[in-house]
């Protein structure tokens, strides 16, 4: 028998209703709450410990799901991974909002991500010269990127609601499927159409068409109400997709192609922490209106390694801005951003980086400064990054000052001042990482 899943949010960004019109009228099997970007979990763990051992999940988690458990069938599996620092927090928060509804879960925890007390510090950093020991005291998290097994045990245990932190972003929707197909770990294959299904939903609203839509050559209807997607899935892998009838957005075989070579590198070798798989193979059908058909994903191997995102203080990021405008506006602007420049290092004796750009004009296509018209108003954007808090401050006191004493007609200067945490990645043997599971 085929089963539902579908997809509540695609990053912990996202909206709040869509998922409310699918529990309300998808007919959901499981819903999926995606709620980790890269740097989440070590953003998570800088606030938590920042705040003296305050929250590492995900607040907004609990109002995802307070407001789909009135609304979905009790039978109905929700899965997430807005654990994120602390996936034991966040399953005793849904717990307990869960009761005071009126509507009781059985809440698990998946845990076993965080690998930060083993890993080695002689490990490669991906990418770049070097070894994570090489970054110190400066370490904020390291979590490996955990697979759909842990999911599985949970559900197998009972539980109907499954928090974790980080875990692969497809095997969030590869668990579900597992338990209720009864797909063993060394079904591959049937992993493989799996982890599609997950890739392909994993994003949500951009399956739907809100990653696509351009507004000229590519038009997608009614974007303020954007519904999101969600699979009929075969016991033999193969997927229907579909959004609720009514809702905005279009899911077509551009949409889907579109979102199918997302974060693709080698499409014959998609890693993923189940199951190493080839997408070339992978055909997509429209089938009817905002119905696609896709199928034909196959297993390659499980690979060794498990990938693993490395968090790192990364000094402060000062943004300091200034408007200009009317005629020579353009010119007042790099007049400023000269000043600047000029006193940073002979006033002020700074020696980090500036970083300049003029919005309208080339805050994303630095080369177009000298080929665009004059607009009738422009930005002048300065950044600085150091692990001197107080230069991070000299830059923002300097645009101020140029109400003043810089070019004439600037106004509305903002500032801003924040400590970041930067991502590396590497790879830890899978054989090292053991998940746990907490039946609450």
């Amino acid at each position: 028998m085929d089963y539902r899943i579908g997809a509540g949010t695609g990053f912990a960004g996202d909206r709040y209703e869509p998922a409310e019109v699918l529990a309300r009228s998808a007919s959901l099997d499981a819903l999926v709450f995606e709620c980790l970007a890269e740097r989440t979990i070590a953003l998570a763990v800088a606030a938590r410990d920042a705040a003296g051992g305050g929250r590492g999940f995900d607040p907004r988690i609990v109002r995802r799901i307070s407001a789909v458990l009135p609304l979905l069938d009790p039978r109905t599996i929700i899965v997430t991974n807005a654990g994120a620092a602390d996936p034991r927090g966040g399953a005793l928060a849904i717990r307990e909002a869960a009761a005071e509804l009126g509507r009781p879960r059985v809440v698990a925890a998946v845990t076993g991500d965080d690998v930060l007390d083993i890993l080695d510090p002689s490990t490669p950093v991906l990418g770049a010269d070097g070894v994570i020991g090489d970054f110190g005291d400066r370490i904020v998290s390291a979590n490996a990127y955990l697979g759909s097994q842990g999911i599985v045990d949970a559900l197998d245990a009972g539980a109907d609601v499954v928090v974790s932190g980080r875990v692969g972003d497809a095997s969030l929707f590869v668990g579900p499927l597992r338990h209720h197909h009864g797909w063993a770990p060394d079904a591959l294959d049937r992993i493989a159409d799996a982890t599609l299904v997950g890739h392909l939903l994993e994003c949500a609203g951009q399956l739907t068409g809100g990653y696509f839509a351009d507004g000229v050559r590519k038009t997608v209807p009614d974007l303020a109400r954007l519904g999101f997607p969600y699979a009929d899935v075969a016991p033999g892998g193969a997927a229907v997709y579909r959004k609720v009838e009514g809702t905005g957005g279009r899911l077509d075989r551009r949409t889907v192609l579109e979102q199918l070579l997302y974060e693709i590198d080698n499409p014959r070798r998609y890693l993923t922490p189940d199951v190493a798989v080839d997408l070339s193979a992978v055909r997509v059908d429209e089938v009817g209106p905002d119905a696609v058909a896709v199928v034909g994903a196959s297993a390659v191997d499980v690979p060794g390694d498990l990938k693993v995102s490395v968090g790192v203080r990364d000094g402060h990021v000062a943004i300091a801005e200034i408007s200009y405008a009317g005629a020579g506006c353009v010119g007042r602007a790099q007049l400023a951003e000269r000043i600047i420049r000029e006193r940073w290092v002979e006033v002020l004796g700074r020696s980090s980086e500036l970083r300049s750009s003029l919005i309208g004009v080339d805050a994303t296509r630095p080369w177009w400064r000298d080929e665009v018209p004059e607009p009738s108003e422009v930005r002048l954007r300065m950044s600085v990054r150091s692990f001197d808090p107080a230069e991070a401050t000299d830059l923002c006191e300097e645009v101020e000052a140029l109400y003043t004493n810089g070019p004439s007609g600037g106004g509305g200067a903002t500032a801003s001042i924040r400590e970041t945490v930067g991502m590396v990645s590497a790879l830890i043997p899978r054989d090292a990482v053991r998940h746990r599971v907490e039946v609450l």
